[in-house]
């Protein structure tokens, strides 16, 4: 992508935001945004599409070592800054530093810290026994773990977590750069991988406590590691091993999460040209898949996911009862079959004061993955229209599959549970911001419109459904 056409496009990113909260603040004065999220939100917004506009065209032409030092080590500085400055502004503004309307990120410093003095005390045992009464299941415990690890040899301090958060993050920067580049070529893997330095919310993912970080982390280097398998053709134990091993994992942070990683090695295989997998290959590889699907079937993980899929995905009326339970209007419009098709752009960005304090702070970051969001759709029709759909497939199906699964279940309108999807969202979009037609700029246009009235329409429903308009 030209020097010109980011600017181009970082200028219409920040445009389209501050023309929905000009509108939005003035059309719903009485319920505008206080100053201090307009804030949060504009500083947002300008630090993703700035600093990309301004970095990308400075670093695409390094050599690769020096263009990866660059975006690991910024990456870094900027996450690690992060998270050491927002425990105190979380402290002058909540009295402790865990986020507006700290829940599971509590109880998970709680246990974490209990759970550690169990086991320097040496009553190990005791973790396990405390975890299987007090967790909802299997993929309630991997962050747990992990969190009483780290209280266990570093201490109790809430900053080591994050640090660590941040140093997985800015490589994850990298690893979204050698998938992309693997799957679309030098360019894309070098813009997604800038996008992901500056993108807002994957920063934000680690001043947090809660287990996205990591989610999202496992679930990227899994999927980079299976692609570099069958691309390279080394099937060596190591080369093997890992993948399986972040594809575990990743069950002990969110079961759907192992289920979709399978799910599209598996598609990607069966799809995969004669030259990367034969035959024969494919067969093995299909059969190899069955068979670990039915033995986590088979396990305590396979018992789990079967209680989740019954309790909490696929009730198609989960939101729309909820909202009617709490007397908000128009509740019938939360059906997953109304939401499923915008399942990449949402939820929209709120830019009104009935929301969390949470969702305000990030607005101006869920407002960047809604603009993005165009982009990503437009990748599948670029794959199709350039014949790209087999090398696609790995990351498409997992994409496609994780959002269907979201959207068809207790999450579909939860900002956090979209996030594990944003990697590849920026990967999707980066393929086709450098792909681009002068054809495919009209539609863009036409998404922009959409997207200032989706926007005053999704706010004002969260007004109308409270009687306030």
């Amino acid at each position: 992508m030209s020097k010109k056409l980011t600017r181009y496009i970082a200028f219409y990113g920040i445009g389209i935001y501050l023309l929905a909260l000009l509108v939005i603040s003035v059309a719903f004065r009485e319920h505008a945004l206080q100053l201090k999220w307009m804030l949060w939100g504009i500083g947002e917004v300008l630090f993703f599409f700035v600093l990309t506009a301004v970095f990308y065209p400075r670093w695409k032409d390094n050599d690769q070592k020096q263009f990866l030092l660059k975006v690991f080590f910024v990456a870094l500085l900027l996450r690690v800054a992060y998270a050491i400055g927002i425990g105190f502004y979380y402290y002058y503004e909540t009295g402790r530093a865990f986020e507006y309307g700290a829940g599971d990120s509590r109880w998970y410093h709680g246990t974490a810290v209990l759970c550690s003095r169990w086991v320097r005390e040496g009553y190990v045992s005791n973790v396990f026994k405390y975890l299987r009464c007090y967790t909802m299941g299997y993929s309630d415990q991997g962050y747990t773990l992990w969190l009483t690890l780290i209280y266990t040899i570093f201490g109790r301090n809430l900053l080591t977590p994050r640090i660590f958060k941040a140093l997985m993050h800015a490589y994850l920067c990298v690893v979204v750069y050698k998938l992309g580049k693997r799957t679309f070529g030098e360019r894309t893997g070098r813009l997604a991988s800038v996008m992901c330095v500056f993108m807002p919310i994957l920063i934000q993912m680690c001043g947090l406590h809660t287990k996205e970080a990591e989610m999202v982390f496992l679930s990227i280097f899994a999927l980079e590691r299976m692609d570099y398998l069958i691309r390279s053709k080394k099937y060596t134990f190591w080369n093997i091993f890992v993948p399986i091993l972040l594809t575990g994992l990743t069950f002990g942070f969110r079961t759907i999460i192992g289920m979709c990683l399978i799910f599209a090695f598996l598609v990607f295989v069966v799809l995969s040209s004669k030259d990367l997998v034969g035959k024969k290959g494919k067969i093995i590889t299909v059969a190899s898949a069955v068979v670990v699907f039915f033995l986590f079937l088979l396990s305590p993980i396979g018992r789990e996911m079967t209680i989740i899929y019954k309790q909490k995905f696929m009730d198609l009326n989960y939101q729309s009862d909820r909202y009617e339970s709490m007397g908000l209007k128009h509740s019938e419009l939360a059906k997953s079959y109304y939401l499923a098709p915008g399942a990449f752009v949402l939820p929209f960005a709120p830019m009104v004061e009935e929301s969390p304090d949470h969702n305000k702070m990030i607005h101006g970051s869920t407002y960047v993955k809604n603009f993005l969001a165009f982009f990503a759709m437009l990748a599948i029709v670029i794959a199709i229209r350039q014949r790209k759909w087999r090398d696609f497939s790995l990351i498409g199906t997992y994409e496609l599959s994780y959002l269907a699964l979201i959207m068809f279940s207790f999450a579909a309108n939860s900002e956090r549970f979209h996030e594990p999807a944003i990697p590849l969202l920026i990967l999707m979009a980066a393929y086709a911001m450098t792909h681009l037609r002068h054809k495919d700029l009209k539609i863009f246009y036409v998404y922009c419109g959409f997207l200032v009235l989706a926007l005053f329409f999704w706010n004002w429903l969260k007004l109308s459904a409270r009687g306030l308009v």
